[in-house]
């Protein structure tokens, strides 16, 4: 296994579980021998990764090993070449490419979006929300799950918490939601670029809440100020929303995807969350250790030191794995296995840890507790449509191809509406 290359082939996108488990019997860290990156996959060893943003740059969080480097790592310490070269890097702009204190100026302004008020009017709108999406197909029995409903759920509900005007939903969704007018993945065809479409909206919303402020979200978020008091460019305002829309739609409906999937092949399961919906939180925590939407996250040395025992320049790049740790044997007994009484689920980190943990998680726990109640208080007797899935006892599934994030590319799905 160790001659495949991770990175680049195919073989590992259905279960990356083999290739971890593969790494593991040689340690919680080894260097993987085509890219030269690190990879880790002890839960211990990935939190102390999380956990120390003065050792580990995000810089090449989203990239990995593509592209290199745009520059030669040189000595022990190579902070100066980082910030020489930080805009040369994918996504250098956002927020997860950011290390402090740049992070923590940006992160800060997402603290006037999710408060516990607003994260609570937001919940309220989720269940209405939740019932609108079901009503668009339950009644026929059938769907493709992802574009029906955890695509378009997932999307207007973070346009509800930054406050997207309800009558602008449906433009976003049919922007944003709609695979067929995002293009492929290289871009050809594509009649919308998602981030173009949402920084042009986000300005125009910001620039006329500076201008005219009211009593709403998209407002609070114009005026946000930096805890020194100064006011953010409008750009980086604009970037924070829309990183946070496309961040958090993106991983959520992969979440709900995978709880489906989860259930339909579990009936008793099924039966058992809808006679007791108080098990739906713990549900929803082992599904995010089973099976994270953030399969490998990457991370530079920014100074030579070791982990596990294992020597890591200046320079290297690092891969953790939230799929991994989750399912480290020394940390969850019988890793492998979906539980329910695990005692320790809620240790699982598939939203990460330290400075860089997903601040929308408290929002997709909501989202994913919200929709299996209404879901399963709806329809009855889930199960994957054989007609595009092989089988409803060995059924097939495809996955999105790449090594970063994991999610179903569809879902179809069969069961008889309640009502």
């Amino acid at each position: 296994m160790g001659a495949l290359d991770f990175f680049t082939n195919p073989v590992f996108v259905p279960d990356p579980q083999p290739y971890f488990e593969y790494l593991r019997s040689q340690g919680p860290v080894v260097k993987e021998p085509h890219h030269g990156v690190v990879a880790v996959t002890g839960y211990n060893e990935t939190l102390e990764v999380f956990k120390d943003a003065d050792l580990w740059s995000n810089c090449v969080a989203v990239g990995g090993p593509f592209p290199p480097l745009p520059f030669t790592p040189e000595g022990d310490d190579i902070d100066d070449l980082i910030d020489a070269h930080r805009t040369q890097m994918p996504l250098h702009e956002h927020m997860v490419a950011m290390d402090p204190p740049n992070h923590t100026r940006a992160r800060s302004l997402l603290s006037r979006l999710l408060t516990p008020s607003r994260l609570k009017a937001n919940q309220d709108f989720l269940w209405e929300l939740a019932d609108d999406q079901l009503d668009e197909f339950v009644g026929s029995g059938e769907c493709e799950f992802l574009t029906a409903y955890s695509k378009p759920f997932s999307l207007l509900a973070i346009a509800d918490l930054l406050g997207v005007p309800r009558e602008d939903h449906k433009e976003f969704r049919n922007a944003l939601a709609n695979p067929h007018l995002m293009g492929n993945i290289e871009g050809e065809g594509a009649a919308i670029n998602p981030l173009e479409f949402l920084d042009e909206k986000f300005s125009a919303y910001i620039d006329e809440r500076r201008a005219r402020p009211r009593e709403d979200v998209l407002s609070d978020l114009a005026n946000a100020t930096y805890p020194d008091g100064s006011q953010p460019a409008v750009t980086d305002v604009v970037r924070t929303a829309s990183f946070l829309f496309g961040a958090g739609q993106e991983t959520t409906a992969k979440l709900l995807g995978a709880a489906m999937r989860i259930l339909c092949d579990s009936p008793e399961l099924q039966q058992r969350l809808r006679d007791d919906p108080s098990l739906v939180p713990i549900f929803i925590e082992e599904t995010l250790r089973m099976e994270s939407p953030v399969k490998t996250e990457f991370r530079l040395a920014r100074k030579s030191t070791t982990l596990a025992g294992v020597d890591i320049p200046a320079g290297t790049t690092v891969m953790i794995s939230a799929a991994a740790a989750n399912r480290d044997p020394d940390k969850f007994e019988c890793p492998h296995e979906f539980r329910l009484d695990r005692a320790n689920v809620r240790e699982q980190i598939a939203f990460a840890r330290g400075v860089h943990s997903c601040p929308g998680a408290p929002l997709a726990r909501v989202e994913g507790r919200v929709s299996l109640e209404r879901i399963l208080a709806r329809m009855t007797d889930i199960r994957v449509d054989e007609r595009f899935h092989a089988s409803v006892d060995q059924p097939e599934y495809t996955y999105e191809p790449t090594y970063i994030l994991r999610g179903l590319t569809n879902l179809h799905l069969r069961f008889t509406p309640v009502g």
